[in-house]
């Protein structure tokens, strides 16, 4: 049995909203994480057109960086339909073994990819 997808949403919130300067809206009906006035660094999907899963997807350098998480741990990430040629790479939560500091890693890196110099040079995360 999957973890329950409200559990899952409030621990990525939990993640994505501790990044500084960070906040949250609706991105075609699906929660999305933000930097105030910025970009979108981290975007939730559960059951996104009844594929059935859970997932959060992550900005991440690059097609090169994409292909190379994809090939380390294939069960764990994908390329998500619509962002995935743009190098965005989803990352599966739907599972009981999901590990939640390399889930905050990835969120704080896709964070730090679209952060502006003003808040990395505050000293970011």
């Amino acid at each position: 049995m999957s973890p329950d997808p409200d559990t899952v949403l409030a621990k990525v919130r939990a993640l994505a909203l501790a990044m500084p300067d960070s906040d949250e809206r609706l991105s075609h009906g699906s929660p999305g994480f933000f930097i105030t006035k910025g970009k979108f660094f981290a975007y939730f999907w559960h059951n996104h057109h009844d594929d059935g899963e859970t997932i959060v997807i992550v900005k991440t350098t690059g097609s090169d960086e994409q292909a190379m998480l994809i090939e380390m741990d294939p069960d764990c990430y994908y390329s998500p339909p619509y962002m995935g040629p743009s190098g965005w790479v989803a990352m599966r939560l739907d599972r009981d073994d999901v590990d939640w500091d390399r889930v905050g890693d990835r969120i704080a890196i896709s964070w730090e990819l679209v952060a502006p110099r003003r808040l990395l040079e505050a000293g970011g995360r």
